[in-house]
């Protein structure tokens, strides 16, 4: 009998600004094998058909979700988010990506001011964060202040209360921070943000968030197929 397919994955690309979209390539460079869709330009993710996901990925922004009005891709992507609540696909955002999320499900999001630095975060025992460092990467300044509904706090920081969210029946989760950035991004930060030039990313594992999530859609695509487990998976 041959192998399976392997999980379909698409990385949503949030980023308007041509001149910022380090991050987003970045975070694609850690899911090779995924599609990625420009979620500004009009692309779409399918959920239907034999290119349906199995996972999705939503990025960083240099927009903020409550410029919905004027940006009509953030209003669309809120209802991609229900829909993937509704189906339970697997989803992780990230950043904006964690802000949009809470926001389609009723939760508040505030400009707070930028933090960029390596913070010290308390993260839950959660499958997301097996064999993540708690000093993670802050590039941000807005933040989820009011959790959207059905999601819990699994990560929080001393400048940011809701720092990650699981939702209780769905596969989803966020996160504020951005696994996606290592080392070889400090000149960059260096040009964009006020960054510390002595902060060491010694302490930091990039990607590993990343790793988590393929490894738990995998568990769910396996747990949903007619021949898999039932009540096995995320």
């Amino acid at each position: 009998m041959s192998d399976p397919d392997p999980p379909t994955v698409y990385v949503v690309r949030n980023e308007p600004d041509p001149d910022s979209q380090y991050h987003c390539d970045a975070l694609a460079s850690w899911f090779p094998a995924a599609t990625e869709v420009d979620f500004v330009a009009g692309e779409e993710v399918p959920l239907d058909g034999p290119n349906g996901a199995d996972g999705v990925v939503l990025s960083g922004s240099t927009a903020g979700v409550y410029e919905a009005e004027s940006r009509p891709w953030i209003g669309d992507q809120m209802a991609l988010v229900r829909a993937l609540v509704d189906r339970t696909v697997p989803t992780l955002g990230v950043c904006f990506g964690h802000q949009v999320v809470n926001a389609a499900l009723g939760g508040t999001v505030e400009e707070i001011g930028t933090t960029a630095d390596l913070v010290a975060a308390d993260l839950d025992d959660d499958p997301i964060f097996d064999g993540v460092d708690p000093v993670v990467v802050s590039l941000h300044g807005d933040a989820v202040t009011e959790v959207g509904e059905g999601l819990e706090v699994i990560a929080s920081a001393d400048h940011a209360r809701v720092f990650g969210t699981r939702h209780r029946t769905a596969p989803l989760w966020t996160v504020q921070f951005h696994p996606e950035i290592t080392a070889d991004h400090r000149g960059r930060l260096a040009e964009t943000f006020d960054w510390r030039p002595e902060a060491t990313f010694e302490d930091v594992t990039p990607g590993r968030v990343f790793e988590n999530f393929e490894r738990l859609v995998a568990e769910h695509a396996e747990a949903t197929s007619p021949t898999g487990t039932a009540g096995a998976g995320e």
